[in-house]
């Protein structure tokens, strides 16, 4: 899949309204929106073809009481009766056991599912709050957002830990009445520079005044 390392996009649609965006897609030059256009045509019919030939598998396998009814609804029909509809049939006796058939079609339609990049967000809003916001890398989860009001919100400060050998930065805010820190680009965990860059752009839309002056 098309990725890059992590980057940050910044967007202020208002004076007090900022929104860090942390991903590792490329940027959306015009020949990559084509190329993007291009991998979900052929996603989308890849699928297709996938969820056909499991369907036509199952026929084959499935005793005809069962398949029937259930597997042959009337929307079906001209399928079956089409080219491809006996193309796909030939295809499914001809493969190996639907043991083997079936989950590589399914590995296919979850990697079909994949995104080509990852990506997560933090909204600040001066007077209202923060929102959290983590795009997952496929499409089969959904994303996971999470508002923290202004009054609720303690402090937001750069930690520092350890990852294996090496010393990471993530940003964190600290929540009243919550024993653990919210972190905030926990997925992608991007470098110490974009982690300041965001927590003084944080800290300065929400108390109007840059970091320097809050923490001092």
């Amino acid at each position: 899949m098309l990725s890059t390392m992590p980057h940050l996009r910044v967007r202020r649609p208002s004076p007090t309204t900022v929104e860090f965006t942390v991903t590792s897609s490329p940027p959306p030059a015009l020949p990559l929106r084509i190329v993007y256009i291009l991998m979900a045509v052929c996603r989308i019919l890849l699928a297709i073809l996938a969820i056909l030939l499991l369907r036509a598998v199952c026929i084959a396998t499935l005793p005809p009481p069962i398949h029937t009814h259930i597997l042959l609804p009337a929307v079906f029909a001209h399928l079956d009766s089409s080219p491809l509809g006996a193309f796909l049939f030939n295809l499914s006796t001809s493969l190996p056991p639907s043991t083997i058939t079936v989950p590589l079609s399914l590995l296919l339609l979850y990697l079909l599912s994949l995104r080509s990049g990852q990506s997560e967000s933090l909204l600040v809003m001066r007077g209202l709050g923060v929102q959290t916001t983590e795009t997952p890398g496929s499409y089969l989860r959904a994303s996971a957002t999470r508002f923290i009001p202004t009054e609720k919100i303690r402090d937001v400060f750069v930690n520092e830990a350890f990852r294996g050998f090496e010393v990471r930065y993530y940003l964190v805010v600290v929540v009243e009445g919550e024993d653990d820190v919210v972190v905030v680009f926990p997925g992608l965990l991007p470098g110490r520079k974009i982690v300041e860059t965001v927590w003084r752009g944080a800290r300065e839309c929400l108390y109007e005044r840059t970091g320097e002056e809050k923490g001092g």
